[in-house]
């Protein structure tokens, strides 16, 4: 198909049209979730950024990203309510060695509810933003492995990613 043609079709019914969903009658709890991804690049390449770049600090310019994404999140992506993230937290941290730059975040908030997309959002901007600069100095630079790594709180209680 080409165009839309049949989507019409393809979904028919009207409870499958987006939505957000009701969380007004969930309790307000603690809510707090670890992400993480790391972006590879050659050695040199992330050698360049821990010195700097004409544009400035990319290590710092990530974490402020990092940390903007997590106050957009709801605004980026359309089944997500905006809660009240009570604490942000956004690591990126070289390893010139191995030519790769891991970033991490946690997100807390009170509310009703999961932070999960918030942590998950801090840490892809976060990367992108390493990626930006990265990809001045090598164009193979990458992304991978974006992942929650712990949740708490909320009815679905908590959870850790495999190590």
């Amino acid at each position: 198909m080409t165009g839309g043609e049949g989507f019409e079709r393809a979904r028919p019914h009207a409870e499958l049209s987006a939505r957000m969903v009701e969380v007004g009658a969930k309790e307000v709890t603690d809510r707090e979730a670890e992400a993480e991804c790391v972006v590879t690049m050659t050695p040199t390449a992330c050698a360049q950024l821990v010195a700097g770049t004409p544009k400035g600090d990319p290590i710092e310019a990530a974490r402020i990203a990092g940390l903007m994404g997590v106050k957009r999140t709801p605004d980026l992506l359309p089944f997500c309510h905006p809660i009240a993230v009570t604490g942000a937290e956004v690591r990126v941290e070289p390893d010139q060695e191995s030519g790769t730059i891991r970033v991490w975040t946690r997100v807390r908030a009170r509310d009703r509810t999961g932070v999960e997309m918030e942590s998950l959002t801090a840490a892809a901007v976060a990367a992108l933003s390493v990626y930006d600069t990265a990809k001045a100095y090598d164009r193979a630079a990458r992304i991978d492995g974006l992942r929650l790594l712990t949740k708490s709180g909320g009815k679905s209680g908590d959870y850790a990613g495999p190590s």
